[in-house]
């Protein structure tokens, strides 16, 4: 492969990422204001399901700072943008307003801009993102379990008579 391929390829990398993050974050301006919002704050209106959706594409740009050699301390600060996101986003009518000022997918974008070094990430690098990933996943699950059994509590009271 040349190298005007080559540069080409990252370039197209790099627009594909920023396009994710826009998407997410700033696809949508409300007129007459500067503000901006995206599908994560649409998305994430469907309780627990559409926070859990949008923290997967989060996970992408989190993957694409090793491949850009981002280093370990900033894909940890990555990924606390992608859980504040999501654990403040599961709270109903809270999280939806935080999501619409919180733009992590935007952040992480900037990290990866002003962090990547430009050499390509070590295997140590991929475990320790896959094992902060799964931290995170542990994360979406057991806030999954415990909405479930919040609204099983609700409705066993609720057919139980005692409400």
């Amino acid at each position: 492969m040349n190298d005007s391929k080559l540069a080409r390829r990252q370039v197209e990398v790099e627009e594909g990422l920023d396009n994710l993050a826009h998407y997410l974050d700033g696809l949508f301006r409300i007129p007459g204001t500067g503000w901006r919002f995206g599908l994560d704050s649409l998305i994430g209106l469907v309780p627990n399901v559409g926070d859990t959706l949008t923290s997967f594409a989060s996970f992408y740009i989190l993957l694409a700072g090793v491949r850009y050699g981002v280093p370990k301390i900033t894909l940890l600060r990555m990924a606390f943008n992608i859980g504040l996101d999501y654990v403040v986003g599961t709270v109903p009518f809270i999280g939806d307003a935080f999501d619409f000022f919180w733009k992590s997918n935007k952040q992480n974008m900037d990290l990866i801009r002003t962090r990547a070094t430009g050499r390509k990430g070590t295997t140590s690098d991929y475990l320790f993102v896959f094992a902060i990933i799964g931290l995170l996943i542990l994360l979406l699950v057991a806030s999954i379990l415990i909405s479930i059994y919040i609204i099983g509590a609700i409705f066993w009271e609720i057919f139980s008579g005692n409400i």
